[in-house]
């Protein structure tokens, strides 16, 4: 059994590759803490951070046997966490301008006339359809649609199992879906 801290870090990473659990450790206790500051300092989020490390290390581990490291075990490891931070940076980059686009896109597409009518005929078409379901199945679904109550809170203060509730509003649907999409394939065909 070799004493990893006096060892070179090519001669770990020569142990790695035989499969010593207790190199890839010495290796990783080396440089932990020093790799870990320097992604903590550029992305600023001490989870993210934690990951990149632990997606750093884990690599070496699965690649040590193709790995081919020509300058500094160091370097590596230190240019290994720089191309995994500047990816997390690049892709949060992205995240954000896809948000702003999105905002954007909400901002001006207010609807048209035409389809504010639509909407507001579809709506129209709906309560009419719910006002014509059976009493009870029509106040199940509307606690559970307009509401918002979860099927154990409409079971309890109707007095019913929530088994009851969710057949009722299952059979409510069956009933309006056929209605509804008729609607919308005379207004909105494809």
């Amino acid at each position: 059994m070799p004493i990893y801290t006096t060892t070179s870090d090519f001669e770990l990473l020569d142990f790695m590759r035989s499969g010593d659990h207790g190199a890839f450790e010495e290796l990783y206790d080396r440089y932990k803490v020093a790799l870990y500051l320097h992604a903590k300092r550029m992305l600023q989020d001490e989870d993210e951070t934690k990951d990149v490390i632990q997606e750093v290390f884990t690599t070496l581990w699965h690649k040590k046997d193709e790995l081919f490291i020509s300058s500094s075990v160091k370097s590596y490891l230190y240019s290994a966490v720089r191309n995994k931070v500047l990816n997390i940076l690049a892709h949060q980059k992205f995240e954000v301008k896809y948000l702003n686009s999105l905002q954007q896109v909400i901002n001006l597409g207010e609807m048209s006339l035409e389809e504010s009518l639509m909407e507001r005929e579809l709506i129209n078409i709906i309560e009419r359809e719910v006002d014509l379901l059976p009493a009870k199945m029509r106040e199940v679904f509307v606690m559970s649609r307009r509401d918002h109550l979860s099927h154990k809170e409409i079971a309890d203060k109707l007095n019913i199992s929530d088994k009851t509730v969710k057949k009722q509003i299952g059979n409510a649907i069956k009933i309006l879906r056929p209605k509804i999409n008729v609607f919308i394939t005379m207004f909105f065909p494809l």
